[in-house]
């Protein structure tokens, strides 16, 4: 009979990734607790400009992308929240499709330049990940929030050092979200997912641009 053992470097990295998913579900809990979602932006408001670096540290302005035509903006929580990862892959598999409807698409986050950098290489993404630091652009959109002291231990153990990976010691992360804004800077769409997963597919954002579309060429 063949028996296996479980080497300490196995339990280690099963057990972070364990404390990971306690720490990313206490904190979606705590946020869905405050109902700060229903805060956000929605389809209707004018929406913030914004100027910030991408993760080649080239500062990307909001005016300028709206001037080619509608932005795709999400906002993206970090590498160590694999939702959110494999949320900014999918957008990824339709980039081309909204590029083709004279769309710009772009992801802002809280992390670091750096972290950006190890987040826009190891999802092979085609679009740019802006760095927000401190979660400016994220509160005029109404979707930064705080995780509260007692759930900043949890995070801290499970290796979710926000101080570090953020470059700031305010403990606020986005809230997952996706905004469509027009030429004009008018939110057409908005969907806000504090759960951090069970999003709508990215490929639904597309009637809504084709609309737009539809709109310019009238």
């Amino acid at each position: 009979m063949t028996t296996s053992e479980n080497t300490p470097a196995t339990v280690s990295t099963k057990t972070k990734k364990h404390d990971t998913e306690d720490a990313i579900r206490s904190a979606t809990e705590y946020l869905i607790a405050t109902r700060q979602a229903e805060r956000a932006l929605k389809a209707g408001d004018h929406a913030p400009s914004f100027r910030l670096p991408d993760h080649c540290g080239v500062e990307v302005a909001s005016d300028i992308l709206l001037r080619r035509g509608p932005l795709l903006l999400t906002f993206y929580t970090g590498m160590w929240c694999q939702a959110c990862s494999r949320d900014l892959q999918a957008f990824e598999s339709h980039r081309q499709e909204v590029e083709a409807r004279g769309a710009s698409l772009v992801s802002i986050s809280q992390q670091t330049v750096a972290e950006n950098v190890k987040a826009h290489t190891n999802l092979k993404l085609g679009f740019p990940i802006l760095c927000d630091r401190g979660g400016r652009i994220a509160a005029q959109f109404g979707v930064r929030w705080s995780i509260p002291e007692l759930l900043r231990d949890t995070h801290s153990k499970s290796g979710i050092d926000l101080p570090r990976l953020n470059g700031d010691e305010s403990w606020t992360l986005p809230i997952p979200a996706r905004f469509i804004i027009d030429k004009a800077g008018l939110i057409a769409y908005s969907e806000i997912n504090p759960g951090q997963s069970g999003s709508s597919p990215p490929r639904d954002v597309l009637p809504v641009l084709d609309h737009l579309r539809k709109l310019r060429a009238a």
